[in-house]
């Protein structure tokens, strides 16, 4: 990859001294070499005892910025290439010896190599933002949901919900107090928060007690454990120390002043009507599957208005929505988007779709409603480009008849 991308730099610098063209080569191939070092020493001290760590994470993320990079240069450089062998073969091909054009597979226009620059500068520009700007670019994402039989006295009910907070990775503290900040003004009657609280281990969410303990809601504030919850991911001395960490992670929540719900359910009131929150542990097409439906809805009335807390959405496409038992809204996260995308008023994609039917927004399948968080935090790439953290607000109405 780096022979060819020399190759179109020595095109775009033809016409430059010789001096500046060297260093240009020469900056381009101490900086790439410098990050594969960079990459492959930093993932050296990588700890399976500990997860990745937030200098694991920039590595990743500066090495996965320059290769997409470098990808894009290619790609464009490739085609010009492409373009100009067939043009050559088409031009000779047929003609007596003698009589074909010169040079058979002409040179590289200068111009390729600077649309090859201008293409590249796009992920590589998007991705830096994303890094340093992106990953507490907090936006609201506000939904209004009607429901036929909503409890009267539930009507313009407000929910406040993050997901995938992934403590460990954060950086930021003064932005991260920010983005609580956000979601605390939306001053919601409920507030929950569905899954991930750390990568791995519990001491990540140490740090960050006194600033997620800042959200309050008059009805309560609930939790449910994510997929990184159960510390499957990094490796443990024993399976007692794996056990004392899940605990330590549970007693987190806790600390938070939030009420973890662990298979069960409990009923919010207001003046004198009442609904069902369900929360499950976790369920998950091709993940952890402890998740126990049946059990959390226990002594929960069938006709009741129920809301489901569950991590990852394959949970509602899998064994919600088709349930014989009618739950009205589940609430979810674990995609993050990816954490790249594209978001318009007209036009959604992100990779993630490829692996996930519900990955982002709301979904709805004959009057049960799915409701994905895109993530407070992020994960692996330290950063977000297109598809930024969200801080959720959802407000059930009660449907009206003409």
């Amino acid at each position: 990859m780096d022979w060819y991308v020399c190759s179109g730099i020595k095109t775009l610098a033809a016409d430059w001294q010789q001096r500046n063209r060297l260093i240009a080569i020469y900056t381009y191939l101490i900086i790439s070499i410098g990050l594969i070092i960079l990459f492959v020493g930093g993932f050296g001290s990588f700890s399976t005892a500990k997860g990745m760590t937030p200098f694991h994470e920039w590595v990743l993320s500066f090495f996965l910025t320059f290769f997409v990079t470098k990808l894009v240069f290619i790609i464009v450089l490739f085609l010009g290439d492409t373009g100009r062998t067939v043009t050559g073969v088409i031009r000779n091909i047929g003609k007596p010896q003698g009589q074909q054009s010169q040079p058979y597979i002409p040179t590289r226009r200068k111009f390729i190599s600077e649309l090859a620059v201008l293409l590249a500068a796009i992920p590589f520009a998007s991705m830096l933002y994303g890094m340093f700007r992106g990953k507490y670019d907090y936006k609201v994402h506000r939904q209004t949901i009607y429901f036929d039989d909503l409890p009267e006295a539930f009507d313009g009910f407000t929910i406040t919900q993050l997901s995938d907070i992934h403590s460990g990775s954060f950086d930021n503290i003064d932005a991260l107090r920010r983005g609580v900040k956000l979601a605390q003004d939306q001053k919601s009657d409920l507030f929950v928060f569905t899954g991930d609280l750390v990568n791995n281990a519990a001491w990540e969410i140490e740090p960050y007690i006194n600033v997620f303990n800042q959200l309050k809601a008059p009805s309560g504030q609930f939790s449910i454990l994510g997929n990184h919850d159960y510390g499957d991911y990094i490796q443990w001395d024993s399976a007692v120390a794996k056990a004392e960490n899940l605990a330590k992670v549970k007693a987190q929540h806790g600390k938070l002043d939030y009420k973890l719900m662990l298979d069960e359910n409990v009923e919010l009131e207001k003046n004198g009507q009442k609904i069902a929150l369900i929360g499950v542990q976790n369920w998950g097409r091709g993940f952890i599957q402890i998740g126990d439906l049946d059990k959390a809805m226990r002594g929960v009335d069938p006709q009741a208005f129920k809301i489901l807390l569950s991590h990852d959405p394959t949970h509602w496409e899998e064994k919600v929505r088709f349930n014989p038992t009618k739950i009205h809204l589940t609430l979810a996260g674990h995609t993050h988007g990816a954490q790249f995308g594209v978001e318009t008023a007209g036009f959604r994609w992100s990779p993630v779709q490829y692996r996930y039917l519900d990955w982002a927004g709301l979904a709805e399948n004959n009057g049960r409603y799915l409701y994905v968080n895109r993530g407070f935090g992020f994960l692996a790439f330290s950063g977000r480009v297109g598809i930024w953290p969200e801080i959720t607000v959802l407000t059930l109405k009660k449907k009206r008849t003409a």
